[in-house]
């Protein structure tokens, strides 16, 4: 019987396509595609359909512009070959080590600086850089205890390094509710591969935030620190604190006395050892960043600082992740790891050196414009798409302030098959690994968030441009463990936190805009 599936080939010129060679389905993709034709055309719609309203019934929702909506979810999933997958692992664990050693020097020695690896005005110019994390040694040397490393295939269909999130990286629930999604509307097809899991990650992460509590602490409390249910990633933080087994608590149910962190609950204060905050590093500490914010907790970094409390992610990271540290981080894995680097950088111009600005200035239509504390694809520009106004306010703003743009080529993103228009169609992806650091050794989900841009020709894939998801199959090797059989879609995330956690429900409208202000959008 022929196919009721349609598939579209139009990916452009210099396009990796992951499931297709031409005419020919890649050997990963061969068992997932069988899969797929088998469906009739009412079947695959219903199941397109049921996997939609499963989303929006269990609340896996996302935050855009103030509206509530359901986090988009793809049928088709990306399958990944063991041998491939096995490169990226090793190359987001090497990332990962590089960048731990630089944040450890950054806030303490700055050998890389005496020794002209970086310079240090690209630290401390960087908005990023708080001069309050210097001298804060966490108590087992880890400052990312969960990173995220941005990933794109180029044409060759070899991963690249885009960018690297060592603040409060987003999007982990999505790979383990993606999983459990396709594994309720494809049973068949996930049946007949061998998958590695994802649902341990919370006892992995869990793990390693033990493993990160003070000095003498045997048994820590640990509790996920959230802005509230006005931010847009609130049902991750609610997964992952239900999952993990921990209190979801916000900045109001927290107190500090005498340097240490007290936890309000029902039973009176119960002290805190390590806060896997999902706050930013401005709205955390009212007393040291800013005097507004309702969200953090006065007088954290101080007990931090004092080696009572663990902040997880540490304060001040996010001078690694800023996109002009980036283009230096072959260099540091060099430096501090003397390997060279398992996965590449994209090419990337510093606008802050005359020669490299005036080729861009000169090529500004042909090119990727990026602010370096950008995130979310807020305020990037792409070259060939903008219109000469665009581009004429995008000169005088790199001239204006060169140190905060880099630029790159266009990368053409790597293309997976998504059902939109009513037939399989190609469109680009990236690929965010999560790494967890236990101060042992750097584990990664096999996988990660595979995020789709939804439009035709789109390239910028992030949910708050309108982007969705994919489950990610990575494929193991004889005699690994593989992902057991589909389980029942995850109980709807709660809309507070534990009943445990005391305090009054307050919603006033600062506190919602300090909730929807903050935070990286995935």
């Amino acid at each position: 019987m022929e196919s009721a599936v349609e598939w579209a080939h139009r990916a452009g010129t210099g396009t990796y396509d992951e499931m297709h060679d031409g005419a020919l389905v890649r050997p990963e993709y061969h068992t997932l595609r069988k899969s797929l034709d088998a469906l009739d055309g009412a079947d695959l719609r219903a199941r397109i359909d049921a996997l939609a309203m499963s989303y929006l019934d269990q609340g896996v929702t996302f935050d855009i512009g103030g509206e509530e909506r359901a986090f988009p979810i793809d049928i088709v999933p990306r399958v990944i070959t063991a041998d491939v997958w096995a490169e990226v692992d090793a190359g987001v664990q090497q990332r990962v080590r590089a960048l731990e050693a630089f944040l450890s020097d950054a806030y303490d020695a700055g050998q890389v600086f005496t020794d002209g690896v970086v310079p240090k005005e690209v630290v401390v110019s960087s908005g990023a850089y708080h001069r309050e994390a210097a001298g804060v040694l966490p108590a087992n040397g880890v400052r990312c205890h969960v990173a995220g490393i941005d990933l794109v295939r180029d044409d060759e269909g070899r991963f690249r390094v885009l960018e690297d999130n060592v603040r409060v990286p987003s999007g982990v629930s999505y790979v383990m509710t993606n999983r459990r999604a396709i594994g309720s509307a494809l049973p068949e097809a996930m049946s007949e591969h061998r998958i590695r899991p994802v649902a341990n990650y919370p006892q992995r992460l869990l793990a390693a935030l033990r493993a990160a509590a003070p000095a003498g602490v045997s048994d820590p409390t640990v509790v996920v620190l959230t802005p509230g249910v006005f931010n847009s990633a609130y049902f991750e933080h609610a997964l992952l604190a239900r999952t993990m087994g921990v209190e979801l608590v916000e900045g109001r149910d927290l107190e500090c006395r005498r340097g240490r962190v007290l936890m309000r609950t029902t039973h009176g204060l119960e002290p805190v050892h390590v806060i896997y905050r999902r706050v930013d590093d401005e709205f955390l500490d009212p007393v040291q960043f800013r005097a507004d914010s309702m969200l953090g907790c006065p007088g954290l970094v101080n007990a931090s600082r004092a080696g009572n409390v663990t902040l997880a992610n540490a304060i001040g990271n996010g001078i690694a992740d800023d996109k002009l540290l980036y283009t230096y981080v072959p260099d540091l894995i060099r430096y501090y790891l003397a390997e060279e680097p398992v996965l590449p950088n994209v090419d990337t111009w510093r606008l802050d050196d005359p020669d490299a600005r005036e080729e861009v200035l000169d090529r500004l239509d042909e090119l990727v414009l990026k602010p370096v504390d950008g995130s979310g694809g807020k305020g990037i520009v792409i070259g060939p798409a903008a219109s000469s106004t665009e581009l004429h306010q995008l000169r005088a703003a790199i001239l204006e302030r060169p140190r905060a743009w880099i630029a790159q080529p266009v990368v053409a993103l790597s293309t997976v098959p998504t059902f939109a228009d009513g037939a399989m169609r190609p469109r680009h992806v990236d690929l965010r690994p999560f790494a967890v650091n236990d101060g042992d050794r750097v584990w990664v989900l096999p996988g990660g968030l595979t995020r789709v841009a939804l439009p035709e020709g789109e390239l910028i894939v992030n949910s708050s441009r309108g982007g969705g998801s994919k489950d990610t199959w990575v494929l193991a090797r004889p005699g690994r463990v593989t992902e057991p059989p589909p389980l029942p879609m995850p109980a709807a995330a709660p809309d507070s936190p534990s009943p445990q956690v005391a305090g009054p429900a307050l919603r006033d409208l600062t506190l919602q805009q300090d909730q929807q202000q903050q935070g990286r959008s995935c």
